[in-house]
């Protein structure tokens, strides 16, 4: 056998060898998620004589993902909007990325991770996917991590930029990223087979105003906490805690704090309870002196304060923060293997006097309820329905703090449908 014939048939074998022992995959997933929407008082309360609306809206996603033992790759584009946003010949359609990135592992649980992701830490309350929003929550970082079966720590880092800027100038992140930049460190410890904890530090660099300017006078706030979560096969016990320093865009020193508890209970394999308190705090005189109200910054705030988005999902009056004391009771009942059935009651009151406010006021601290009702069904493995119905009772001290009128009914009905196959995967 001559030379260059022996050289290709060595190759050959090398590569199939390869092939063998180093399995690589690539997939394609589609989701298509319409929703539609009544709105009579959601996110804000509205005024007497303001009629409901009502709209269809829709997220259309197509995610690649490519899969080696020394390398990840991810692209998911998406186009989002409402049905009759769009003219019927369009020439400048909106299309954009949700997901861009690609992950090197080094053995041992090491990896890097970098491109525009999704950033979701434990309970999703400061650092959440939003995937309730049509168009969801995303990041463009560099995650530095560790993980095993115990243990696992995360490395954060960002810095963002509104265009590519020229010499002389830096510019700052308004109406791109809220953040200028950000370091952050999460960790998570599995304690035997029913405790873990975790703790999450956030350093965030905040850029008062929107004037561009070299260089940019970055203020930057800490926040820093942790979650104890004690599982048994009836019990999900949750606690956290979390505090904020430092100094917030509008160039304020920052002293604010929260608290939850939640406990889960399973009665049976159909029903399960669900009692909790949320405790943010606030502050009835924002502009001055030291501030402190708590800031979630960037968790998925419809799932915890109320499905009409009254909290932190949408702001107060004239930039108001009263902070927050969320009572919860909740029940869920699986009527089937396919339908659940979810119940949930908030019971709203500030953490602030409102006669710090109104100082001849004789408003109390309650803010109201709000009665969350929703199903689920499983239709296929990859088709799920789903709807709820919302209705909030308020006071004449949520009036006063989010506009609308107490006097006015409040409520909020949508239907969903959630289309998410995987079309295509390929293994070789």
């Amino acid at each position: 056998m001559k030379t260059p014939v022996k050289l290709f048939v060595v190759c050959a074998l090398l590569v199939t060898g390869t092939a063998l022992h180093a399995q690589e995959e690539f997939s394609i997933s589609t989701q298509i998620r319409p929703r539609t929407e009544y709105r009579n008082g959601t996110l804000f309360p509205r005024d007497a004589g303001d009629g409901a609306v009502f709209f269809v809206n829709t997220r259309a996603r197509l995610s690649m993902e490519y899969k080696r033992s020394d390398l990840i790759m991810k692209l998911s584009g998406q186009h989002v909007g409402v049905w009759g946003q769009d003219p019927q010949i369009e020439k400048e359609g909106r299309f954009m990325l949700n997901e861009a990135w690609l992950q090197l592992p080094f053995g041992n649980g090491f990896f890097v991770k970098a491109g525009r992701q999704q950033l979701s830490y434990d309970d999703d309350r400061i650092l959440g996917t939003l995937d309730w929003n049509t168009s969801g929550r995303w990041h463009d970082a560099l995650k530095v991590g560790y993980e095993n079966k115990i243990r696992s720590a995360h490395l954060l880092l960002a810095y963002n930029q509104k265009i590519e800027p020229y010499a002389g100038m830096d510019y700052s992140y308004t109406d791109a990223q809220p953040y200028k930049t950000m370091q952050g460190l999460w960790y998570k410890e599995q304690i035997g087979k029913k405790f873990n904890i975790s703790a999450l530090f956030l350093n965030l660099g905040l850029v008062p105003g929107s004037a561009s300017s070299s260089p940019v006078d970055v203020k930057y706030m800490q926040t820093m906490g942790t979650n104890l979560n004690f599982v048994t096969s009836d019990w999900n016990l949750y606690g956290t805690f979390y505090f904020q320093t430092g100094k917030n865009a509008q160039k304020q020193k920052v002293e604010a704090w929260m608290w939850a508890l939640k406990a889960d209970y399973k009665l049976n394999d159909t029903w399960k309870l669900t009692v909790g308190s949320d405790w943010l705090s606030g502050d009835n005189h924002p502009a001055e002196g030291t501030y402190k109200a708590f800031n979630p910054l960037y968790g998925t705030h419809h799932k915890f304060y109320g499905a009409m988005d009254y909290y932190y999902a949408s702001g107060f009056l004239s930039g108001m923060a009263p902070g927050l004391w969320d009572n919860q009771l909740g029940v869920s009942f699986k009527a089937s293997k396919d339908v659940v059935l979810q119940a949930n009651y908030h019971l709203f009151s500030s953490t602030t006097d409102p006669k710090d406010r109104w100082l001849t006021s004789d408003l109390g601290k309650s803010l109201g309820s709000e009665l969350d009702l929703a199903i689920d069904w499983q239709i296929r493995k990859d088709v799920k329905l789903s709807g709820g119905y919302s209705v909030y009772f308020g006071t004449a001290t949520m009036e006063m703090y989010k506009g609308g009128s107490q006097d006015s009914w409040q409520d909020w009905g949508w239907v969903s449908l959630n289309v998410n196959p995987r079309v295509f995967i390929s293994k070789w």
